[in-house]
């Protein structure tokens, strides 16, 4: 199952906000069964978000968006997603619900973060005032969610049980090897994936001491149906990493 990931806003793009919100969501789907292959990040522009939606409906199984779901005139997330899928955008009481529990009165500002696109679920947001979306095209599963990384959090884990891929195990680990060149290492890092690939990646990240010295810490991925039996794999890996770079005094 693939994932495609975007984020909507100008500030992302001039770099004043730090996009926090793609790794949180990135790991809550990697963990979730997701293969996460892409990530989009574009303007608060009508056009350029309907454009994200139709790329990410070609390349994911799942789509979530962040960002572009408040009251002001430049948040207009929902009216470009539902101009991609030609998708009327109208009043939901239920959403609207969920923001007068927020709220004591209603404006026309808090109104507008109650229009959805039609058929949509809102989605309750316990740590702000704009509910997500929830929405299945043609069989791909779209979540809308606002930009705040508290309320993107709160929204999300709210429904992380129910888009959890049935089964799924996955597990992560590192180690630090001091001393070791990531060139040196390469070639049996490439043998270890072709023998594993199917059920696990290995990802090396070279570093440098404050000496200049060289070290690279080994990230290793498994995953599968069996929880014993993917953290027994990710330790074999990392012990054979180890052990090789230990007999070969790769520096």
């Amino acid at each position: 199952m693939k994932a495609v990931i975007i984020t909507v806003g100008n500030e992302i793009l001039k770099g004043r906000t730090v996009n926090t919100n793609f790794s949180y969501i990135g790991e809550l789907l990697t963990y979730s069964g997701y293969d996460v292959v892409k990530g989009i990040i574009v303007r608060d522009n009508l056009d350029e978000i309907s454009n994200a939606f139709r790329e990410a409906f070609e390349a994911g199984d799942i789509i979530v968006s962040s960002g572009g779901l408040g009251p002001t005139y430049d948040d207009m997330t929902l009216k470009g997603f539902s101009r991609c899928f030609g998708l009327n955008l109208v009043k939901n009481q239920e959403a609207m619900d969920m923001i007068l529990k927020k709220t004591e009165y209603m404006t026309p500002a808090r109104e507008k973060m109650s229009i959805l696109p039609e058929g949509s679920e809102p989605l309750e947001n316990r740590a702000g005032t704009a509910p997500g979306i929830y929405m299945e095209i043609s069989g791909k599963t779209f979540i809308i969610v606002p930009g705040v990384p508290g309320e993107v959090k709160s929204i999300m884990e709210g429904i992380r049980n129910r888009i959890k891929v049935p089964g799924f195990q996955y597990t992560d680990r590192s180690e630090n090897l001091y001393g070791v060149k990531e060139s040196l290492i390469a070639p049996l890092i490439a043998d270890l994936m072709k023998k594993y690939d199917s059920n696990a990646y290995i990802k090396t990240h070279p570093k440098v001491d404050e000496n200049g010295e060289p070290w690279v810490e080994v990230e290793v991925s498994a995953w599968g149906n069996n929880r014993d039996e993917i953290e027994k794999l990710a330790d074999s890996i990392l012990e054979q990493i180890k052990e090789n770079a230990m007999q070969n005094n790769y520096k």
